[in-house]
């Protein structure tokens, strides 16, 4: 914190919050939870006091207290504070503003962000700042909150960084909390993640232009596979190249997949499975074998088996198993790369 006698701007509480200003303001508009002091009489300037109130606001909110109740428990937590003194510097520590330029591929992940003091109640442990506003937006049903913070990721770590190091931690903390509190919070985790396919979709549509003369990525979730999220980050990085894809989504029967692939003619086909019972090896190896192209320069495509689903299964000629969205990106990425330097489409 630059300046702690006269407190920290409305920007820097939500960074250090996880949520966005608008949410901070409207806060004080509905329910009165305002900063202290007003720098020069406009500017909101919040004291270490204004903080462990929307502090413990964030904390009660994300453990499904209503707005308006956590709102008035936590003006006593702030009058608590102001009657014990406490504005010392040390109670508010120094804000932590992520300033990292959009990285590459080649360059080292950035290292998690010190841990939030408010929690958003699900089990995230060790994470980037903004995967906890995430997480505490999505429990709060927060939807105008997730859309500007997935923008905002998107915007400065990149596709690929956003998903593997907010969005994913996010749903799967949802997804634990969920299984572990008798189906509690399954609005919280349809809201999210149709939030995020919505920002991964937009990704995809403001990524490069495709490359429409080259074959196409077919993307598909195995027949029994419902979840499609993590085809449609695919689907966003491919973008991001200027690659061009088919997605099919989720629960694709092997009669249309086959279909797909003989008249499309991909590059390359990214079968997701989530669980190992939905992992049909059988199908992978139907796919890696089909054929198309003139006679004399019939090609086939690299399958990728993507997901979890197919830990312990050991690839056949024609197949790859990446270990992530970025490693998936890496192969495709290549494949076109050395296509172009052959001279082929």
């Amino acid at each position: 914190m630059s300046d702690t006698a006269h407190g920290i701007t409305t920007g820097a509480v939500a960074r250090r919050l996880g949520v966005s200003p608008t949410t901070v303001r409207s806060w004080g508009r509905r329910y009165g939870i305002g900063p202290t002091v007003r720098a020069d009489g406009r500017h909101r300037r919040w004291s270490p006091a204004d903080v462990a109130m929307l502090e413990e606001m964030c904390r009660l909110t994300a453990s499904g207290v209503a707005p308006a109740e956590a709102a008035r428990t936590a003006q006593q937590v702030r009058s608590a504070a102001v009657r014990a003194g406490d504005g010392a510097p040390a109670a508010v520590p120094p804000v932590e503003v992520v300033t990292e330029p959009r990285r590459s591929r080649e360059e080292p992940a950035p290292q998690p962000a010190r841990r939030a003091a408010a929690g958003s109640g699900l089990p995230l442990g060790d994470v980037l700042l903004e995967c906890r506003g995430l997480a505490r937006a999505a429990v709060r049903l927060d939807g105008p909150t997730m859309e500007g913070l997935l923008q905002d990721v998107l915007a400065q770590y990149g596709l690929v960084t956003a998903w593997e190091e907010i969005m994913a931690p996010a749903l799967h903390a949802v997804g634990k909390k969920w299984e572990s509190s008798d189906d509690r919070y399954v609005d919280v985790e349809h809201l999210l993640s149709w939030h995020i396919s919505t920002a991964l979709r937009r990704a995809a549509v403001t990524g490069p232009a495709d490359a429409c003369s080259a074959p196409p990525v077919v993307l598909a979730c195995a027949p029994a596979e419902q979840h499609a999220l993590p085809l449609e980050a695919l689907a966003a990085g491919l973008a991001e190249q200027g690659l061009p894809t088919r997605m099919f989504g989720a629960a694709v029967p092997a009669e249309a997949l086959d279909a797909a692939v003989r008249r499309s003619g991909p590059t390359a086909v990214a079968l997701w499975s989530q669980a190992r019972s939905t992992a049909n090896i059988a199908l992978a190896r139907h796919v890696a074998g089909t054929s198309f192209g003139v006679l004399g320069a019939r090609r086939t495509p690299l399958v990728l088996l993507a997901g979890p689903g197919w830990l312990g299964r050991t690839p056949a000629p024609g197949m790859a198993r990446p270990a992530g969205l970025r490693e998936a990106i890496g192969i495709i990425s290549r494949l076109y790369a050395e296509s172009a330097g052959s001279g082929g489409a």
